[in-house]
């Protein structure tokens, strides 16, 4: 994963990206209506992502970065703000063009156990993608189904099985494959192992780090811990209710942090076990 040299700590440091951003988001905002006026969940967020990076996604439950997430691909509108693929404003949802362009944006979600349907087999989970977009892989069904079990690292046999004989661990395996059953380029990792045992989520992130290197994947990685964070990520921007508060190298930021709620999100998770 490339590093950004010199990137900025702080959000008025941060400035343009020095590559092509391949995501952009300007000024979102997001706003739900409540019993005697508006909460703003998410509040003037802007960040860029270059192609082949991973940006952390920081903060605690409540601070927005989830809504952001499904901001960034669509599965929430946004209430003002831009977002930019590519290089080009996002459509609305229900076009044709952004269904199109759900093709090379996909989002893998915290829960493995509820991103499934139970009443499908493997099989029928992985093929789901190409019946939505009217798609048929070049090289056959079979083979594609076959090569997305084996680069998330499971076999064949799985195909007929159903998600609940698998353990949470291989249905996050699961969940992968199919996110990248039509080559996107860029992923949302929604706190992707959050509902895991630690060393089985340590396989997890292991797995999307090679998958990034093999496939030149650009990642959006959600998270509360800082520790994963600096241990996957380039660049981190961290949340707090609603706002960004410190953006910049992640090295940079979990070394000397410039926000005292950074400071206190690196105090509050434990390192990772070595």
């Amino acid at each position: 994963m490339p590093a950004l040299d010199g990137a900025a700590t702080t959000l008025e440091e941060a400035g343009p990206c020095h590559a092509p951003a391949l995501v952009e988001a300007r000024g979102l905002v997001k706003e739900y209506a409540r019993e005697g006026g508006v909460s703003r969940v998410v509040d003037d967020v802007s960040f860029a992502i270059v192609e082949g990076e991973t940006l952390g996604l920081v903060g605690e439950s409540g601070s927005g970065k989830s809504t952001v997430a499904r901001m960034l691909l669509r599965l929430v509108e946004p209430t003002a703000g831009e977002i930019l693929f590519e290089g080009a404003a996002l459509p609305t949802a229900g076009s044709e063009r952004m269904r199109g362009l759900r093709r090379r944006m996909q989002i893998v979600f915290q829960d493995p156990y509820a991103a499934l349907n139970p009443r499908m087999t493997v099989r029928q989970i992985l093929a789901e993608p190409f019946a939505i977009h009217r798609e048929r892989p070049a090289e056959g069904m079979e083979a594609r189904l076959r090569e997305l079990l084996r680069s998330v690292g499971m076999e064949e046999p799985a195909l007929e099985r159903y998600p609940h004989e698998f353990s949470g661990g291989q249905r996050q395996r699961i969940n992968i494959a199919r996110a990248l059953a039509l080559r996107p380029r860029f992923l949302v990792l929604d706190e992707p192992v959050s509902a895991l045992d630690v060393s089985v989520g340590a396989q997890v992130i292991n797995l999307l780090r090679d998958l990034q290197r093999e496939l030149g994947l650009t990642y959006l990685f959600i998270s509360h811990s800082m520790p994963l964070v600096r241990y996957l990520c380039d660049r981190v921007a961290v949340m707090q209710r609603g706002r960004l508060v410190e953006i910049g190298d992640v090295l940079q930021v979990c070394e000397a942090p410039r926000a005292e709620y950074t400071r206190q999100l690196i105090a509050a998770t434990p390192e990772m076990p070595s």
